[in-house]
C-alpha cells in the first residue's frame, strides 16, 4: 500500500438514542486524545522530530460549519444493519488497523485506544456502526513517545476522493469516499458538525493535529476527515 507523505452512561442522548460526547469535552477528545491520550498522560505522547501532515487550519464560525452532503441527484447507498467494525484500511496513507470499540469516560469524553497499541483504531460504539445510517466515528492516536508515528500520523494528508474501507464482523467491507479534511482548534471543536444526523451512512476519522503544547502536553488542534459511504 502507498503512503502519501469504558463506556460510561454519560454524554448527551439524541432522539435516536445515540450518545455523543459532551461538547465541552470534545476539545479534545473526540480525538481520542482526550483525557487519556494525546499527551495529557505524562510520558504518553510527545511530538516527533518531524511533524505529521497538516491540512490548513480552519477558523470555526459561531454557527455549526457546513458538513459534506450528497451531490444534487446523487443517491446514497442503502444503510446496512449494525455490525461491529474489525479492521480499517486506508491505502492512500498505508493504514491497515484493527478496530476496537470505545465508549465514554466518566466525564463524558470519548475513551482513547490503548497507548500500548498505538496502531489500533477506536470505534465510538455509542454511535452508528460504519455502514449504518448516521455518523460513525473512528479515532486514533497521531504519535506515541514509545513507538513514534501512530496509526493516524498521516491522516492530514488524505485528499477528497480517497477511499477508506472498513471491514465488519458480518463479513461486509464498506467503502467510504473522503469528502473533506479539516483542522479545528480543540477549544472550538464543532461537535455538532462531526456528529450531525446525516440521513445517510457517513464516517468521521479523528486525531490530534496542529502544534504540540509542551506546557499542556497536548496538541492544539484536531484533524477531522469527513467521508460518505460509496458501496
Amino acid at each position: 500500500m502507498s503512503r502519501r507523505s469504558r463506556s460510561g452512561p454519560r454524554g448527551i442522548a439524541t432522539a435516536s438514542g445515540q450518545r455523543i460526547p459532551r461538547p465541552v469535552a470534545v476539545c479534545l477528545t473526540l480525538t481520542v486524545i482526550a483525557a487519556a491520550g494525546c499527551g495529557l498522560m505524562l510520558g504518553a505522547l510527545t511530538p516527533l522530530p518531524s511533524t505529521s501532515p497538516q491540512p490548513q487550519a480552519v477558523p470555526v464560525p459561531p454557527s455549526v460549519p457546513p458538513v459534506p452532503s450528497l451531490s444534487p441527484g446523487q443517491i446514497a447507498p442503502p444503510g446496512l444493519s449494525r455490525s461491529t467494525p474489525t479492521v480499517v484500511d486506508i491505502a492512500a496513507i498505508g493504514v491497515h488497523s484493527p478496530v476496537t470499540p470505545v465508549g465514554l469516560d466518566r466525564d463524558g469524553t470519548i475513551e482513547a485506544p490503548d497507548l500500548d497499541q498505538p496502531h489500533q483504531t477506536g470505534w465510538y460504539s455509542h454511535g452508528p456502526a460504519p455502514g449504518q445510517i448516521g455518523t460513525a466515528a473512528l479515532v486514533g492516536h497521531v504519535d506515541s513517545r514509545r513507538s513514534g508515528a501512530a496509526v493516524f500520523y498521516d491522516l492530514g494528508s488524505l485528499e477528497t476522493g480517497d477511499s477508506i474501507v472498513v471491514s465488519r464482523r458480518d463479513g461486509r467491507d464498506v467503502t467510504f469516499t473522503v469528502d473533506l479534511v479539516e483542522s479545528y482548534p480543540k477549544k472550538k471543536f464543532p461537535y455538532g458538525a462531526v456528529f450531525t444526523n446525516t440521513g445517510y451512512a457517513a464516517l468521521r476519522l479523528i486525531t490530534c493535529g496542529g502544534n504540540f503544547d509542551t506546557k499542556r502536553r497536548s496538541y492544539t488542534h484536531n484533524i477531522v476527515v469527513y467521508a460518505t459511504m460509496a458501496t
